[in-house]
């Protein structure tokens, strides 16, 4: 059995084009903790799940979970990135992208992950969404939350902590779709103050302009990385503990289709009102 989910994973991507490559002032090790490709493995629910994507360019590169504008240097963290989160230069000085370098990386990689992402769901059997993330232990120093520690799990529908639409704009899923997949997850990883909702993330521009576009509940998932590297803070002794990968990708496998296999009879269909 198949589920009807798709699983998304914009940020696992490690590629740097050789058209940019010699622009980059960050090395290797740093674009890797960055991006964090682990998540191309946590999230590989696609023997499973009716349908996965996901991407090999670098969201250094170009972060498909942005919208396509502004184009910099007014948004340091958008689709072309100027700066890290802990605001340090990307691109040496002068070698930021042109116009025509933009556009090529956008159409090459940016547009077509979208466009994936609309034909798989006009296929009619997707019922949920999942855009899936890793987070830090604790904010960085260009983000909102600053210094503050995270939970092992956030959950994300563009609502506030109890799943609720904000004013004059919607949700991407049900609240109470969000909030039962919360406790489920709370279950499986020890405690409600190790799972937030909309808290310190509430979405990105895939679940939201994907929801807006195709009607489909979308929710962002973000795996606290202390989960399963050491030293997850620190670029330089940063290490990944592969043998961690399997069972924890089994749990989160295993909460999201109890979460599914919970909902009462006859709501896994219902359009969103």
């Amino acid at each position: 059995m198949k589920y009807p989910f798709l699983i998304s994973i914009p940020h696992g991507g490690v590629r740097i084009p050789p058209e940019v490559a010699e622009r980059f002032a960050l090395p290797e090790p740093d674009l890797l903790w960055y991006c964090d490709p682990a998540t191309r493995h946590l999230f590989a629910f696609g023997q499973s799940a009716t349908a996965m994507i996901d991407t090999e360019i670098s969201r250094m590169v170009v972060d498909l979970n942005r919208p396509p504008l502004p184009l910099p240097p007014k948004d340091p963290d958008g689709i072309i990135k100027t700066r890290t989160i802990d605001g340090r230069q990307v691109y040496r000085p002068g070698c930021l992208p042109d116009l025509t370098l933009i556009h090529w990386l956008m159409m090459k990689w940016y547009f077509p992950y979208h466009q994936r992402i609309d034909e798989i769901i006009d296929r009619g059997d997707i019922h949920l969404a999942f855009d899936c993330h890793s987070m830090l232990p604790y904010g960085s120093t260009e983000q909102n939350d600053a210094g503050k520690q995270r939970p092992l799990i956030c959950l994300g529908n563009y609502g506030d902590e109890n799943g609720q639409a904000k004013p004059g704009s919607l949700t991407t899923c049900p609240p109470e779709w969000i909030l039962g997949l919360a406790e489920t997850f709370r279950e499986e990883f020890s405690g409600a103050e190790d799972v937030a909702v909309n808290v310190p993330f509430s979405g990105g521009f895939i679940s939201n302009a994907h929801y807006w576009r195709k009607g489909v509940p979308w929710i962002q998932i973000e795996i606290n990385r202390v989960l399963y590297e050491d030293h997850p803070c620190n670029i330089q002794r940063s290490s990944v503990r592969q043998e961690r990968i399997p069972a924890l990708r089994t749990r989160i496998w295993q909460t999201l289709t109890r979460f599914w296999d919970e909902l009462p009879a006859g709501s896994q269909k219902q359009p969103l009102p």
